[in-house]
């Protein structure tokens, strides 16, 4: 899987423990999958915290490709 420039200088900068496996994972079996007005898609699934070992909603951010992660965060809405 490809990831964009700003997940590679940006993204995992700020968040180290983000491991880009976890979006290969949640994007090949998603929970839930959003379309975003701007041709991005959102995928929601489940991975573990390896910070605490609690399961949590991981929400990569693709484009309409779906081969290139653009953004990753821990959805704190769910």
């Amino acid at each position: 899987m490809q990831a964009t420039r700003y997940l590679l200088e940006q993204v995992l900068r700020k968040r180290p423990y983000l491991q880009p496996a976890w979006c290969e994972a949640v994007i090949a079996d998603p929970l839930r999958r959003e379309d975003q007005g701007d041709g991005r898609i959102r995928f929601w699934g489940a991975v573990t915290d390896p910070r605490d070992g609690r399961t949590r909603i991981r929400r990569p951010v693709a484009p309409g490709d779906r081969t290139t992660i653009h953004n990753a965060v821990f959805d704190r809405d769910v």
